[in-house]
């Protein structure tokens, strides 16, 4: 054990003096992390402000009908009403993007409504961000006018039936109460729950990834490698090791990852206070012990896998070239789990990566399964012994260590 100690000292020294390897493990997280956080946050809130503020071209054809409506539309702000436009050109001009939004009132709208039935308005628009967004104005324009409707409606029955008075709840016979039980910590952990884990899974595996490259291929380049394998230690004692610094310089860039997007988060000043102070509530210590223990057997999984795949590396070039694909092997597992109806159950808790973004989407929320996260301990404490063991059994390979020297 001393001697496995010595290796972690001498390998954990090496790795800290590399300049790339610091870059990668604390630097670029916490670089990268600011910069998303505010240009997502900042991004949204512009092109929100712009919807809302923009002038939207708007056609009206009411073919003789809603004068009213045509009088409230003109009214209203930053919206630039084109009329006596040709109802079989509003989808080519919509497409062509020289409308925004075409409103469309049946031929007989005006007699219906006095007939007191319910008159057909059809809006035209092309679906976008942008535009769902201004859709709004449209349908709050639609909705006040129905809302004079149905108040002219009511008082001229009212003045011919004096005894009636009825009152608005008679055009809404059938009241909605939407009773949502989930917590404010269940609506917002599933929803940011899932895109953690991106974070912390992709920084834990680039972490680690340079180091691994640096300590097995590296002293390849270097041929610095003989010298240590002639030491007193012996190969397992060299590998275990060197595997204990790659699996240290994975959790140290997950941790810093999470620490940086918690004080990105934390630092918004565009974020709503109160998603702002939901999202501290819900990042307790609980939530986020269990999500770190997590990926103690994660990294030990990557370290392994990467410093077998450094071992049958040249150099430090091919090992460079040979591991950076997998960072999409690594992302596919993670974005499956953003997908709704995607859920941890015995099945994907045994899922590598995609067991570890669903178990954290279920600890944000509060919501996780005794069961379920016990055989996602067990199922990356079983992927992390084996990877642990073929890297022991791969290092001890003669024509692997000597490959290409």
């Amino acid at each position: 054990m001393k001697k496995v100690f010595v290796i972690l000292k001498k390998e954990l020294i090496d790795t800290l003096r590399d300049r790339r390897t610091i870059m990668m493990m604390v630097i670029l997280p916490v670089l990268l992390i600011f910069v998303m956080v505010n240009i997502t946050i900042t991004l949204g809130r512009s092109q929100a402000r712009k919807a809302e503020e923009k002038e939207l071209k708007v056609a009206l054809i009411a073919k003789g009908n809603a004068e009213a409506f045509q009088s409230f539309l003109v009214k209203q702000k930053n919206i630039a009403l084109k009329e006596n436009l040709e109802a079989d050109k509003i989808d080519d001009l919509i497409r062509e993007e020289e409308l925004d939004f075409a409103v469309v009132f049946e031929e007989n709208f005006d007699r219906k409504v006095k007939e007191r039935k319910s008159g057909d308005v059809k809006v035209y628009f092309k679906a976008s961000r942008e535009n769902n967004i201004a859709k709004k104005r449209i349908n709050n324009a639609l909705k006040e006018y129905n809302e004079d409707l149905l108040t002219l409606r009511l008082k001229e029955i009212n003045d011919r039936y004096e005894e009636l008075q009825l009152d608005r709840s008679f055009g809404e016979p059938l009241t909605i109460d939407e009773m949502d039980l989930s917590t404010t910590k269940e609506r917002i952990g599933e929803v940011i729950g899932g895109f953690i884990p991106y974070f912390f899974v992709i920084f834990c595996f680039l972490g680690a990834m340079y180091p691994a490259i640096d300590l097995a291929a590296g002293e390849k380049e270097r041929a610095t490698i003989e010298t240590l394998l002639s030491s007193p230690a012996s190969r397992l004692q060299i590998v275990t090791g060197k595997f204990l610094v790659v699996t240290f310089a994975g959790l140290f860039s997950a941790v810093i990852s999470i620490l940086a997007l918690y004080l990105a988060v934390k630092q918004a000043t565009d974020l709503p206070p109160q998603v702002l102070d939901a999202l501290v509530r819900i990042i307790e210590f609980k939530s986020i012990g269990l999500v770190f223990s997590l990926l103690i057997p994660l990294c030990v999984f990557f370290a392994a896998a990467l410093l077998s795949l450094s071992i049958f590396a040249r150099s430090f070039k091919e090992a460079q070239s040979i591991m950076t694909p997998l960072n999409i092997l690594v992302i596919i597992p993670v974005l499956i789990g953003l997908f709704p109806g995607i859920k941890l159950n015995a099945t994907t808790a045994l899922i590598p990566v995609l067991n570890v973004s669903l178990a954290t989407k279920e600890i944000i929320s509060g919501t996780i399964k005794t069961g379920l996260l016990l055989e996602v301990y067990f199922s990356l404490f079983a992927l992390a012994a084996l990877s642990l063991l073929f890297c022991s059994w791969w290092f001890n390979r003669e024509e692997v260590i000597f490959r290409g020297i």
